[in-house]
């Protein structure tokens, strides 16, 4: 099966294909009690600032991957039980949108029955939104959106987002909707200088006038960064952190209301975490298993790790080759071929 002339691969079982490893997709433990889960690299929308170049316009990528639902609650059960199964945050994003995850309520109502989870947010731009998902959403357990909002103004909003159909108002009446629901609501638009420097304020009101923040901050801004694979808006440089701080610092006075977060905002905290079974600069014979995520990629498995391998154009799938392990942080295995 194919998307956007991009090859869309299954991570199930039967693919013999860990979900620790990459940022594609599966799970992503970064040392403390929220587990990422990313159940789809999926994106309807071209957002023009994308980190991960998604959606129908991206040049990098040649693979998206959808993985198997009952395959990853039960990769994400060892791991909960692992970290101590208290506390414990499911945080469902992804390089895309999950919203495009076809079963993403059973996800949810899956992962609320697991012993130790007790916060379950989800990460999305909302352009696919719907109100019976919302309350689907809410039945089955979900306890906060994040909601990415870069503008309110149509015009600015369908740029930022790359994608003409893109309907701010409707997303506006949903963020009201959600409110009003047990599900908790954080608007997080990316501050994206000289193109949305005149929305953050407009964002901040309807914010704070519709009621998001119930029980965690209403607000989680999001400097923009522009990245090695990333799409990089003609003439725009990021912020620097100092600058970015204090433009928050103004706001927060303006507003009366906490934009610089903490960990501890949200219950985050340090938690026991996976082993990297590599070390850096090692050599591994890697089984390729399918295509990498970007361009001159494959994707390979050795010791229960899924290892994206760089510079691989030339390598078949299906073979055994050799590599030497240049990225070890967080369980993201990034190797290249030994020449």
């Amino acid at each position: 099966m194919r998307i956007w002339n991009r090859e869309l691969v299954h991570i199930s079982y039967d693919s013999g294909i860990p979900l620790i490893g990459t940022v594609a997709f599966g799970l992503i433990d970064r040392g403390t009690n929220i587990i990422q889960i990313r159940p789809t690299s999926i994106c309807p929308l071209s957002c023009c600032f994308c980190s991960t170049d998604a959606g129908p316009c991206s040049r990098r990528r040649i693979c998206e991957y959808l993985v198997d639902l009952e395959y990853l609650v039960e990769y994400f059960r060892q791991l909960v039980f692992w970290k101590g199964a208290k506390n414990i945050e499911a945080h469902i994003d992804t390089v895309g949108d999950p919203l495009t995850y076809p079963y993403l309520v059973d996800l949810v109502q899956e992962i609320s029955e697991i012993e130790g989870v007790d916060v379950i947010s989800l990460q999305t731009h909302g352009a696919v939104l719907r109100e019976s998902l919302i309350y689907e959403l809410e039945d089955a357990g979900l306890s906060r959106i994040n909601l990415s909002i870069d503008a309110l103004d149509p015009v600015k909003a369908k740029r930022l987002s790359g994608t003409e159909w893109y309907d701010i108002e409707r997303i506006k009446e949903l963020a009201e909707l959600i409110v009003d629901t047990k599900i908790d609501l954080l608007i997080a638009p990316v501050w994206v200088p000289r193109l949305n420097d005149d929305e953050i304020p407009r964002i901040i009101e309807f914010a704070l006038k519709i009621g998001a923040g119930k029980r965690w901050p209403p607000l989680g801004i999001q400097k923009y960064e522009a990245h090695k694979h990333g799409r990089k808006p003609k003439g725009i440089r990021p912020m620097s952190w100092k600058e970015f701080y204090r433009r928050l610092r103004e706001l927060e006075k303006k507003y009366c209301v906490k934009l610089i977060l903490r960990p501890e905002d949200f219950g985050i905290h340090k938690r026991r975490k996976l082993p990297v079974p590599f070390k850096l600069g090692e050599r591994v014979l890697v089984e390729v298993k399918t295509l990498g995520w970007l361009k001159g990629e494959k994707l390979g498995v050795a010791r229960n790790r899924a290892i994206t391998i760089i510079d691989a154009n030339s390598i078949p799938i299906g073979v055994e080759v050799k590599v030497e392990i240049i990225r070890i942080k967080d369980n993201i295995i990034i190797a290249r071929p030994v020449v």
